[in-house]
Parts: structure tokens; C-alpha cells; sequence
């Protein structure tokens, strides 16, 4: 096989390929006595059709098939010879071919660009991190110790007031007839939820133990049973309990009760909670300084081929940002994942196997109830496989260069954190239309105090 340059114009190339007919003839044998175990001919026993027969009868689609073999080989071989980083799929253009002719075709290949990478002693960025101030904990704490309510018997005379917890038992019909899931047992609501059903925590209101009380109450629109939708329906109740919330003390007993070792662990779980809250929009912020700093300092072309799969690949929708879909905006995009790439390259970042089976099993235990759907769901989709790979491999990389650039540590109050957040989101609202929102670098402001 003869390999030269025909043309190279910036990141295009085009090389001119000649395969000796000698060495097609070759492959033609050898797929002719290939053929042998495989073609069954009348008047022939399997194994023992000559080639000979078999070419006069297959000659123009066993030289179709071995010519493509032939095309694929040559040229993954050029670029391989050449060392060439493609960045898309070669084009083949045929000059001459046909039995007993040397191949002669064209490569036209785009190239990825020589990225000549910076010292990144020469990088900073900052490294933020979260103070938790004693306030915030105990606001959250508060909030654990009101959500994880305690009740006890009321006296059997007691009525029942908006806070108390009831148990009851019901029978309900709707004109007059049972229906299915109209009966339960045990139920126990804390009125003034409004969790039943609209309306029904306040006819409870003002019941004692042992009471028989009817409600009246419509089923929801969303009811399983559409003709029981938006239906009136009598609750024939029971009140087997009325309860009064208990005062949760902060103490070793209640962090035990929601699942703390004691006191102590469980301020540390709200404390890490609160922090995790916010490190996933602070390492966006980290990562965003960084890479804009390698983009700025890493000057090379981008292939055109790329900006526009880049481009193509943004969904259009109402909520898609004009200017993402800009092609400067894409070039970026590109530059920034090229830079990343070859600093992974060229420090042998790879990422394993175990390292993604890992990275499920986090996903599996923040989903509890859910852990058949998310294993079916990497196991049908490959591609959503190979998404979580390139996440991993990216992060991976980030912090390899964290690992080797000057990182300025910066404690943030959660007043400060969420200031910063809101600022880069107003800074990254689209110009064109304030109804659009920036799909690629919004932040997620975390909530101040979750309940749970």
C-alpha cells in the first residue's frame, strides 16, 4: 500500500492511497476458499464447491465485499501510519478499481488540531468552601425537631383541636355504594396537613375518642377510577384515637429516633447536608474559572465540521439560549472539551470500569425504592452509559489540574455563596429574550433550610 499527502490546508487533509492488485487478488483467494464451507451449490457436497465456480456464480458481490474490507483497512491504516487525530468520519473518494486494477482512491480527512499545552503552574483559581454558622444549624435543627413530630394520648374526653393527631377507622360510598379503596383502618392524620382529602382534616376538628362522626369530602380530580373522579363521598368514621403533639427535645434520643448515632452525629449529618447543598454550584463556578482561563491561553483552530454538530446537536426549544447556539459560543464549547481531552491524554487519565459500576451504586442508594429501575436503565441504554463515562472523565480530569494549579482557599458564609450564584445566573441571563433561560452554565441556588 502506497500512502501520500495529495493536499493539507489548515485541519483539512487529503491522502492519496494505492492498494497493489496483487495484494486484492490475495484477499479474493482467500475469501473464495472461505466461501467454500459456506455456499451450497446443487450438484456440489457442501465444503467441496470450487472457488472457481463460486466466483463465476458471486464474482461482482464477493469483490464488493472484500473491496469495502479492503477500504476500511487501508484507511484505518493510513491515519494510523500518519499518525492522524481525525474528528470525523474520513471521505472516501474512488479513482479507479475493479478486478485485476491497483485501488486507487482519495482520503479526505478533517483533523483535530496540535493543541500545545500551557505549564499549569501558570493557572489559579479559587476554592470555595461553606461556613455553616450556628444560626443556619440551629434554624435547621429547629425544623428537623417540628417535622419529626412525637404524639400522645389525649384524655378520652379531649377534643380534638387543628395540631392533633386522629385515628380513625372509615367506610365511604358514593351514591350510596361501596367502591374500591373506600374502607381503611388505622388511619392517622395530623389535621391541619390537609393530606387526606380537601376539606376533611376540619371536620375532624372538635371529635373525642370513640365518636362516630360523618364526612362528607369529594374525591380528587386525578382519582384511578375515572367515573369516582370529582364524586361526592360519605366517610362513615371511627375515632379509635386522639392524640396532641409531644415537644421533641434536642437531645441523644431524638437524633437516634431519625437515624443519628447521637446529638453530636446528627449535627454533623445537617452540617454536611447544608454544605453539600451548595458545593455542587460552587464547583461549577470553580470549573467555569478554570476552563475559561485554559480557553483564553490555549490558541488553535477549531474544525468547522465540529461547530456545526456542535450546533445541530442544541435542541430547539423555548427554553434554548440564541446565543448557545451561536457558532462562537460552540467554538468555545469545543475548545474548552479539546483542551480537557488532551491534558487527559497526555497524563494517561483513563477512567474504569469500577470507577462507573461505583458511580451507579451512588445513584442506586440516593434512590431507595428505585434501585431495579436505575440498573435497567443503564443496562438498556448504553449511551447513557457512555454519558455518566465522559461526566466522570471530565471531572476527573478538572481535578487533576486543581491538583496542579494555585488554588486560593475561600470560606463563604451561605449569605455570600448564594450572592455569587445569583450574580453569575443574572451575568448569564440571554440578552436577546429575559423569558429564556441559559441552559448550559445556570446554577441551581440551593434552597436556605430543607425539612428533611
Amino acid at each position: 500500500m502506497k500512502v501520500q499527502v495529495q493536499s493539507k490546508k489548515g485541519l483539512k487533509t487529503t491522502l492519496s492511497i494505492i492498494v497493489d492488485k496483487e495484494e486484492i487478488k490475495k484477499k479474493l483467494d482467500i475469501r473464495l476458499i472461505e466461501l467454500q464451507n459456506e455456499i451450497d451449490l446443487k450438484g456440489f457436497r457442501k465444503g467441496k464447491v470450487p472457488p472457481l465456480v463460486i466466483k463465476n456464480q458471486f464474482g461482482k458481490a464477493i469483490y464488493g465485499e472484500v473491496i469495502d474490507k479492503v477500504l476500511k483497512e487501508s484507511t484505518a491504516k493510513a491515519i494510523q501510519d500518519k499518525k492522524l487525530k481525525i474528528a470525523s468520519q474520513p471521505k472516501i473518494d474512488l479513482k479507479t478499481f475493479g478486478e485485476g486494477k491497483d485501488l486507487n482512491f482519495e482520503l479526505q480527512l478533517d483533523l483535530l488540531p496540535e493543541i500545545k499545552l500551557q505549564s499549569l503552574e501558570k493557572f489559579k483559581a479559587t476554592d470555595y468552601s461553606i461556613k455553616v454558622s450556628k444560626d443556619v444549624l440551629d434554624e435547621r435543627l429547629n425544623n428537623l425537631k417540628n417535622e419529626y413530630k412525637s404524639f400522645e394520648d389525649k384524655k378520652n374526653s379531649s377534643k380534638s383541636e387543628l395540631g392533633d393527631q386522629v385515628v380513625f377507622n372509615y367506610h365511604a360510598t358514593v351514591d350510596d355504594k361501596e367502591f374500591e379503596g373506600g374502607k381503611g383502618e388505622g388511619v392517622a392524620i395530623e389535621l391541619g396537613k390537609d393530606l387526606f382529602l380537601q376539606g376533611f382534616d376540619k371536620q375532624l376538628v372538635g371529635v373525642q375518642k370513640n365518636d362516630n362522626k360523618k364526612i362528607t369530602s369529594i374525591l380528587p380530580q386525578n382519582h384511578p377510577k375515572k367515573e369516582l373522579a370529582n364524586k361526592k363521598a360519605i366517610f362513615q368514621c371511627k375515632i379509635i384515637n386522639v392524640k396532641s403533639p409531644k415537644k421533641n427535645n434536642l437531645d441523644d434520643e431524638f437524633a437516634k429516633k431519625i437515624g443519628a448515632k447521637d446529638l453530636t452525629d446528627l449535627k454533623e449529618k445537617v452540617k454536611n447536608q447544608i454544605t453539600n447543598q451548595y458545593n455542587i454550584a460552587l464547583k461549577s463556578i470553580i470549573k467555569n474559572e478554570i476552563l475559561d482561563q485554559l480557553e483564553k491561553t490555549h490558541i488553535f483552530d477549531v474544525p468547522q465540521n465540529l461547530i456545526e454538530n456542535e450546533i445541530k446537536s442544541i435542541p430547539n426549544n423555548p427554553n434554548t439560549n440564541n446565543e448557545n447556539k451561536s457558532s462562537k459560543a460552540a467554538e468555545k464549547r469545543i475548545r474548552k472539551g479539546l483542551i480537557l481531552n488532551e491534558y487527559g491524554e497526555r497524563n494517561n487519565i483513563k477512567i474504569t470500569e469500577d470507577e462507573i459500576k461505583n458511580e451507579i451504586q451512588k445513584q442506586v442508594k440516593s434512590m431507595p425504592g428505585q434501585e431495579k429501575f436505575v440498573f435497567e436503565y443503564y443496562q438498556k441504554n448504553p449511551s447513557a452509559t457512555q454519558h455518566l463515562q465522559s461526566t466522570l472523565y471530565e471531572e476527573k480530569i478538572i481535578n487533576f489540574i486543581k491538583s496542579k494549579i494555585k488554588l486560593q482557599k475561600k470560606e463563604l458564609t451561605i449569605n455570600e455563596a448564594e450572592k455569587m450564584i445569583t450574580s453569575l445566573n443574572e451575568n448569564n441571563k440571554p440578552k436577546a429574550s429575559s423569558d429564556v433561560k441559559k441552559k448550559e452554565t445556570k446554577l441551581k441556588k440551593p434552597k436556605k433550610i430543607s425539612k428533611k
